[in-house]
């Protein structure tokens, strides 16, 4: 195993494959949408590519336009679902050297001096860890979102 195919989202790619990874939220044509591990905003969601592949940049176009239109249409459903009045999108690949994609609603009731800031501001060791029972009416909410757009 070669230290790329090591990193975490190589693992929940896998998981999400082999049906074990409890924060699948759906499969989309280029890649898994899942519910971020912790829930630092209600519904931020990641986009992982599947196949993993280092930097959107190594992807064909077709299947850059695929990612990219899927992580819109993640942030469109959560903007549809949710009441969120904006949705924030990352794309880095420092720390985890794969693709994938930060979907991040954003909410007029975060606390004050949250609101304009960007969402690495926030507390993510004391966030909220994945629910699947508390997010379970959000997720089915979204998967109904999904399937009809």
């Amino acid at each position: 195993m070669t230290p790329q195919a090591a990193t975490a989202i190589h693992r929940d790619v896998a998981a999400a494959r082999a049906g074990s990874e409890p924060r699948v939220l759906a499969r989309l044509p280029s890649g898994w949408a899942v519910f971020g591990a912790q829930q630092f905003v209600r519904g931020y969601l990641l986009l992982l590519p599947d196949p993993v592949v280092p930097q959107l940049n190594a992807l064909a176009l077709a299947a850059r336009t695929q990612f990219l239109a899927d992580m819109v249409r993640l942030g469109d459903a959560l903007l549809q679902v949710t009441g969120a009045v904006r949705i924030n999108y990352a794309i880095f690949g420092n720390v985890e050297p794969a693709l994938h994609a930060h979907v991040i609603p954003r909410y007029t009731d975060e606390p004050e001096a949250m609101r304009s800031a960007q969402p690495w501001a926030y507390d993510w060791s004391s966030a909220p860890p994945y629910d699947a029972v508390a997010l379970a009416p959000l997720a089915d909410a979204l998967r109904q979102e999904l399937r009809s757009s």
